[in-house]
């Protein structure tokens, strides 16, 4: 199954109160596949995953497939550090339609590879939905090496893997040993075009919030062959790849949303809103690449 070249890792949008706003993540949803997202990854750690409720995740999950439809395909965030709580959650997300799974490594606990192994292997046998794997070390503190995806994608619906360790080297690596078909997107959007250079499949992505259409012009220029405009469009984007991290994710990138007239909101604790200078270097930011 193909999951498209641009998957956007959705913020969850609140209202006043800190409630999870199912009427806009429907909106903001439809605003991202009308501006250069192929996908849509809900209640990842851009999502705020780690302050949202089972409850809520599946709500998410449910309204933002019905706002898509078909056209677009929906991930699934369910991982955690606890196996059982995400093999729990894989097995309710199958019922509100949602077209795969995503799941990140552990953290905090430091699972050996086998634990690693051990643990994606209980999650994907737990359903038949397709499973993309998550490698973030500098969240997790944990390397999925590229040995232990290899065991991994012999199992049949672990398809793809989100890789954010900012490493070519293990990029090429990973490309090297994996099957042909085995889905590689880059977790960073600064490294979407290296990693598309060294085969990649696409980038999951957090500036494609506001920046979706220029990303896709980037993409679409590299696969049709056209690679300096593609560098082109790489090197303009690359102060909102870079800035829109001024702060802790999803910060700065809500803060954006809401500038664009969606009411992505505010953030839950233990995250803080931005402050008053670092909102007016992301509004220059993207004021100075939408003028160019």
């Amino acid at each position: 199954m193909s999951l498209g070249r641009i998957l956007t890792a959705m913020v969850t949008p609140m209202n006043d109160n800190l409630e999870v706003d199912y009427q806009e993540a429907g909106r903001l949803a439809k605003y991202l596949a009308e501006h250069g997202t192929d996908g849509i990854v809900v209640a990842g750690t851009t999502g705020e995953s780690p302050t949202l409720s089972v409850e809520e995740k599946l709500g998410l999950f449910r309204v933002v497939k019905e706002a898509v439809g078909r056209e677009v395909i929906v991930y699934a965030g369910i991982g955690s550090n606890s196996t059982a709580s995400s093999v729990d959650l894989a097995r309710k997300a199958v019922a509100t339609g949602v077209d795969g799974l995503m799941a990140v490594v552990p953290y905090y606990n430091k699972p050996s590879q086998e634990g690693l192994y051990q643990h994606f292997k209980t999650i994907a046998e737990a359903t038949e939905l397709p499973l993309m794997l998550y490698n973030i070390p500098g969240r997790t503190s944990i390397n999925l090496l590229p040995e232990t995806v290899l065991r991994l994608s012999k199992i049949p619906n672990i398809v793809a893997l989100k890789e954010a360790v900012g490493l070519m080297d293990q990029v090429s690596e990973l490309k090297r040993i994996l099957p042909e078909d085995f889905m590689v997107y880059s977790g960073d959007d600064s490294l979407t075009l290296p990693m598309l250079a060294l085969g990649c499949s696409g980038i999951i992505s957090v500036a494609s919030h506001v920046i979706g259409d220029e990303m896709k012009k980037m993409v679409d220029a590299w696969f049709e062959g056209d690679t300096n405009n593609a560098l082109q469009w790489h090197l303009k984007l690359m102060p909102v790849f870079k800035g829109i991290f001024i702060t802790a994710n999803p910060v700065p990138v809500k803060y954006l949303v809401n500038t664009l007239g969606l009411k992505a909101g505010k953030v839950r604790l233990p995250l803080v809103d931005a402050t008053p200078e670092e909102e007016k270097f992301l509004t220059e930011l993207l004021q100075n690449v939408k003028d160019k």
